[in-house]
């Protein structure tokens, strides 16, 4: 923060909500350095409001403890003695800095600097075109690079606080209530672009590992099997279908389904013109294999979500953002949780995190896990926490949730796996969602659970209440 300039200060300004301090902050020339020297006589000159005033003097109070505790940690590492080490492993001593770097990469991160050009347009309010929206995506992405000191593999959460910070700086931005899945989609895509030429780097080929990549297999013969593939499924194509116009925005998405770098917007057209026969599909209970063969696009989350508002006009995400957050403490309250292994597990992470915002994620994730316990449903029907998925019906698979670093989201149905899902918001959202846009019954023994939230998502008149 003391090497500030003056806009980034502006920019954290913004970011918390303190917008109105802006053009006194700019007319003063306040960068990182003079902010952290404000006194309480310079702050009541600067700022008129006593709510201001508090919330910024507590602000940068908080900031200098984090540099004080940061600087003590640090001294306290570089003097431990020998036993110290014994008693820590190497491995362990470097998961504690990473969490604790990615604490501090979470609560100093500024948006960056941009063009000339860009700040013209952003200055004017306009929604950029599609060229001028790469060249932000762009910047931002080599802006996270430099936070994450190389790395090109940002993890979940990292990308929720750039977005974030983007959206919270410049409102317009966020179209229509989806700007936030668009911007963070395209910022993981440009990641993608860019990893995409690493092919002997060590990183990339853990991942590739770990993702399923076969040792061995290059991009060309993986583009041959990907070609072979949209080939023979192709063949399989519905007899009715074939050459009628429907036949060809089908053909279109399958193979734009394999391409890293999407036309995202023309997806959006097609599966507008195609949700008719599709929905006749889902009503005449086809195959679900059959329907995401033909539509492989309702694995992405954001199709998904799109595809439950075009049949419901509502917005699936955000209403369950605004659930989450509204009953989450209230649910981890209850008495009847108390003792859940997920509550325990949730009390003794709470302990390693001061972060805002890592807190109140965690509690949003246990809240979400422990819905089916507070309504007395089977809670292998809702999600299947480190364990394998057993449900033939939409179910959650959740690994690691408490660990920021490594969590892992998935949608299952009939014991295959739909999507991958950044957070436990989305994944809540995916989950709700998949019931009604593939048109399957809810199990009796989740149906409590299932009726709360979606008399909330639903805006029912008389919602379900909590136990």
């Amino acid at each position: 923060m003391e090497n500030w300039s003056v806009e980034q200060v502006c920019n954290w300004l913004k970011q918390r909500n303190l917008g109105e301090l802006v053009p006194k902050f700019r007319e003063e020339e306040v960068n990182g350095a003079a902010l952290l020297a404000l006194n309480d006589r310079m702050v009541q000159q600067l700022v008129k409001k006593i709510g201001h005033q508090a919330v910024l003097m507590d602000l940068i109070k908080k900031y200098k403890q984090q540099k004080r505790g940061l600087e003590s940690l640090t001294y306290c590492c570089g003097t431990a003695s020998q036993k110290f080490s014994e008693v820590i492993s190497g491995k362990n001593l470097k998961s504690f800095f990473s969490r604790y770097k990615m604490l501090q990469w979470t609560s100093s991160y500024a948006l960056p600097d941009f063009p000339y050009d860009v700040k013209c347009i952003l200055a004017e309010k306009k929604c950029p075109d599609h060229s001028m929206r790469i060249r932000i995506i762009e910047f931002l992405q080599a802006d996270m690079t430099k936070y994450l000191e190389g790395s090109l593999y940002p993890n979940s959460q990292q990308y929720n606080i750039v977005v974030n910070a983007l959206l919270q700086a410049y409102p317009f931005l966020d179209e229509d209530g989806n700007g936030f899945l668009l911007w963070k989609r395209a910022l993981k895509d440009r990641f993608k672009y860019v990893r995409r030429p690493i092919e002997d780097d060590e990183q990339v080929l853990r991942n590739k590992y770990k993702f399923g990549h076969r040792r061995g297999q290059t991009s060309k013969s993986s583009f041959a099997e990907n070609k072979l593939d949209v080939q023979v499924q192709e063949e399989e194509q519905p007899a009715y279908l074939k050459g009628s116009t429907v036949d060809l925005h089908i053909k279109w998405l399958k193979q734009e389904y394999m391409k890293t770098q999407r036309n995202w917007k023309e997806v959006d057209n097609r599966m507008n013109e195609t949700i008719e026969i599709r929905r006749k599909m889902i009503s005449n209970k086809a195959p679900l294999k059959d329907i995401l063969r033909l539509f492989p696009f309702l694995r992405c989350p954001y199709q998904l979500f799109r595809e439950f508002q075009l049949l419901t006009h509502m917005d699936i995400y955000k209403k369950t953002v605004e659930i989450l957050e509204v009953y989450s403490e209230n649910i981890l309250s209850l008495y009847v949780v108390r003792n859940n292994p997920i509550n325990i597990m949730l009390q003794e992470n709470l302990k390693q995190y001061g972060e805002d915002d890592v807190l109140k994620y965690m509690k949003m994730t246990a809240a979400c896990l422990l819905l089916p316990d507070v309504f007395g449903d089977d809670s292998s029907l809702f999600a299947a926490v480190n364990e394998e998925v057993k449900a033939v019906t939409p179910v959650l698979e959740v690994k690691n949730p408490f660990n920021v670093n490594a969590c892992v989201f998935a949608l299952y149905i009939e014991r295959e796996e739909l999507t991958q899902l950044d957070d436990c918001t989305m994944a809540l959202a995916a989950l709700v969602a998949a019931f009604h846009v593939f048109d399957i019954p809810c199990p009796e023994r989740i149906h409590r659970t299932l009726n709360f939230l979606e008399s909330l998502v639903f805006e029912v008149r008389n919602p379900a209440f909590l136990p």
